[in-house]
């Protein structure tokens, strides 16, 4: 599914269960939702969250302060020639690299620069740092749409936030709506492996994503979706 249908449907979802259940329905239970709910589409450099956290903007500037770096190295590195030449030329392809690729580059160099100096900051910055580098390498639909990583961030949440008031609907938030992302992707063609490296998969095979007929499942999800949060929040008052 799309990144606006995830969305919608799991925090939708999520936050109809957590008000079915008695479970409290507050703000930043609700961030968390709409967080968890992309999160597992982290190893996509073009997905919703990644394009937000490393916008197309910031990668035109890394392009061109790469540029700047190469020039500046050919011109006043002459003295160590033909080395100069050589790093900045490599500069310069990487400068030039694809959007995609540059995203995982500037994913993998934040991940390194959390395991090296944001433990200071706070304990969880090295195992962010470690997803951030693991994320930047994963195929697409790989370890993040696995059961692995379902209870992983869940866990995570879990002990996190043990010592915050309100801490239950946080966790029970996150892990929810990321869950139900991997569950919404079971519907389309490709499917998830939620045990690698078993080759197992599931996929129901109801749509094919950007195809009028994934289009129109989508839609249809996301309506009954609203449906749900009248129903919860408005109908049963």
């Amino acid at each position: 599914m799309m990144g606006k249908a995830h969305l919608i449907i799991s925090t939708g979802v999520t936050l109809s269960v957590m008000g079915l259940a008695g479970v409290p329905v507050t703000l930043p239970a609700a961030a968390v939702a709409v967080v968890s709910s992309l999160l597992p589409d982290i190893d996509e450099p073009n997905s919703i969250l990644v394009r937000t956290a490393i916008p197309t903007g910031l990668l035109r500037l890394l392009q061109l302060s790469l540029v700047a770096g190469a020039l500046f190295i050919y011109f006043y590195g002459s003295a160590y020639a033909p080395w100069n030449l050589a790093l900045g030329g490599l500069i310069a392809v990487v400068s030039f690299l694809p959007g995609r690729t540059l995203r995982h580059i500037v994913m993998f160099m934040i991940g390194l620069g959390l395991v090296q100096f944001g433990h200071s900051f706070s304990p969880w910055s090295t195992i962010a740092g470690c997803v951030l580098m693991i994320c930047s390498l994963v195929s697409h639909r790989g370890l993040t749409h696995s059961l692995y990583a379902v209870a992983g961030w869940g866990g995570l949440l879990y002990f996190g936030t043990q010592n915050i008031t309100g801490g239950e609907s946080l966790w029970i938030a996150g892990g929810l709506s990321y869950a139900l992302h991997l569950a919404a992707d079971t519907l389309t063609n490709r499917g998830i492996r939620p045990l690698p490296p078993l080759k197992f998969r599931i996929k129901l095979k109801l749509m094919s994503t950007g195809t009028k007929w994934g289009n129109m499942v989508e839609t249809v999800c996301m309506v009954l979706t609203f449906v749900l949060l009248w129903y919860v929040f408005i109908a049963v008052r």
